[in-house]
């Protein structure tokens, strides 16, 4: 069992939950938790860079001239890579960067995720974080009494438009429905922060 403290806006502890590790998978699976970053990295990739090759260019394919008797070098056209202006050679072509991953070890390394956060002491849990209109120093105020003062993943329960706006305008700070936590935004983040709603939500759709 994992003992996780439960916050007040104040930064007074209220509650004390117990996690058991068998909900997150017992251990922490570090070559899935590794292809899972690969993956989610590797699909912000966009791809798009490409330049044009020796067939693409404008340009004639006339021989400049001709091969023997001028004195000059021999050359082709003027589409040729040598020349100013010509096709790149082996040019850069768009293409796909993107990965996939069954939906079961996307879950799996989600859970791996969390359980390193939890064992390590990243994951912080507030008893409730609502804002009756948004309001970015009442936010900072928060993690300030919660001593988080580095890069942290706040996760609630459902889209809340409020805590949305009043954490947008601070630096590394992130907000997320709870549903689409993946392990590369909770590797990514020094800190997570939940909702006590937020983390039961979580653990109840991991026992079912």
């Amino acid at each position: 069992m994992i003992d996780v403290a439960v916050y007040n806006r104040e930064g007074d502890q209220v509650d004390l939950l117990q996690v058991d590790e068998a909900v997150l998978g017992s251990t922490v699976r570090h070559p899935l938790l590794k292809q899972a970053i690969v993956m989610y990295q590797a699909n912000k990739r966009l791809g798009t860079a490409a330049t044009k090759g020796r067939s693409e260019v404008q340009g004639s394919t006339r021989k400049l001239y001709r091969q023997k008797g001028t004195g000059n070098a021999r050359v082709g056209n003027v589409r040729t890579p040598i020349r100013v202006g010509g096709g790149t050679t082996f040019a850069k072509k768009a293409r796909d960067f993107g990965k996939d991953m069954p939906r079961k070890q996307r879950r799996l390394a989600r859970d791996s995720a969390l359980l390193a956060k939890l064992q390590t002491g990243g994951v912080i849990i507030v008893d409730e974080l609502a804002f009756e209109t948004p309001k970015t120093k009442d936010f900072a105020r928060v993690l300030a009494n919660l001593k988080i003062d580095r890069s942290c993943l706040v996760t609630v329960p459902q889209v809340d438009m409020n805590i949305y706006k009043s954490a947008r305008n601070l630096p590394r700070v992130d907000v997320m429905v709870v549903g689409d936590l993946n392990a590369g935004v909770i590797c990514n983040k020094q800190k997570v922060l939940f909702t006590k709603e937020a983390f039961m939500t979580l653990l109840n759709r991991n026992q079912n």
